[in-house]
């Protein structure tokens, strides 16, 4: 396993529409093991893999709180439902480092992708997970957290990381 380098604003591949994948292999396992331990790393509970430049439609995501214990592997996720209910939360993004901000999604979505194994998974996702999970998908799009953020706090946000950048 590797450590990959996180894209961060105003990053042009995060704007990339990310490629489904046509089969699960050793290759793209090894990708997904990468981006796990990148994400460990950050640390962070959630990478899409267009985060460390590859465009392709796969999420890597571990919501335990306490010790990485239950890494999650999502392959060409889609989103097959969605409640009417929706409910903000703050979100943050290893893409867009130290910002946060209030973000307003469904309260739950149902969920088809390939697991680690390629094996065809449907699930219902609620509460944080309905949120990371959402957040990842979009990045497969090219949206970022800011992009549902008003005109001002966007740029304001942007502005802020390549300072951040900058000074490093």
């Amino acid at each position: 396993m590797a450590l990959r380098e996180i894209r961060v604003v105003p990053d042009p591949v995060l704007k990339q529409k990310s490629l489904r994948v046509d089969a699960v292999d050793d290759e793209l396992r090894a990708l997904m093991d990468d981006m796990l331990e990148t994400m460990y790393a950050a640390p962070g509970i959630g990478l899409a893999a267009v985060q460390v430049g590859v465009p392709k439609r796969v999420i890597v995501m571990d919501l335990s709180r306490d010790e990485p214990n239950d890494p999650r592997y999502f392959i060409n996720p889609e989103i097959i439902w969605r409640s009417e209910e929706t409910h903000p939360q703050e979100e943050g993004c290893l893409s867009v480092p130290d910002i946060y901000d209030e973000v307003e999604r469904p309260a739950k979505v149902r969920i088809r992708y390939l697991n680690y194994h390629g094996e065809t998974v449907e699930e219902e996702a609620e509460g944080l997970f309905a949120v990371c999970i959402q957040h990842e998908m979009d990045h497969l799009e090219g949206v970022l957290f800011i992009d549902h953020l008003s005109r001002l706090k966007r740029e304001q946000a942007v502005k802020k990381v390549k300072k951040q950048v900058r000074a490093a």
